[in-house]
């Protein structure tokens, strides 16, 4: 019933801007916890950003923070990701997360999440 759906990806050079979209279905936006991870070739998946349920409060891995921004919009069901300043270091498969009963402290981890998108890809060029 929940359907997670990423779009927004593409190649891009490194101080470009680019803004991924997750739509959601099934879903009533405010009840769930909403996540971006992403993954590069050979390496482990990293949280990027959170949106938290109820809240609205956002957080971020250390290695975005004050480059990306995750927000939503509650009458279409989506949710975003606006990433600025790209750097080669961001090139990875995006993904979109969700989960209804998540607890702070397994916020970065992504077996915690229920629901996945089929990820995005992105990649910045020097």
């Amino acid at each position: 019933q929940v359907q997670l759906v990423e779009s927004g990806g593409g190649s891009v050079q490194a101080g470009d801007s680019l803004r991924l979209s997750c739509g959601t279905s099934g879903l009533t936006s405010t009840s769930y916890t909403t996540a971006w991870f992403r993954q590069a070739p050979g390496k482990e998946r990293e949280f990027v950003a959170a949106l938290w349920r109820n809240t609205g409060r956002t957080y971020y891995g250390d290695s975005v923070k004050g480059r990306f921004t995750i927000s939503k919009d509650n009458a279409k069901n989506i949710v975003y990701l606006q990433m600025n300043n790209l750097k080669p270091e961001d090139t990875a498969v995006y993904y979109c997360a969700a989960d209804k009963n998540l607890i702070l402290s397994s916020m970065t981890t992504s077996r915690q999440y229920d629901y996945w998108g089929q990820g995005t890809q992105v990649t910045v060029s020097s």
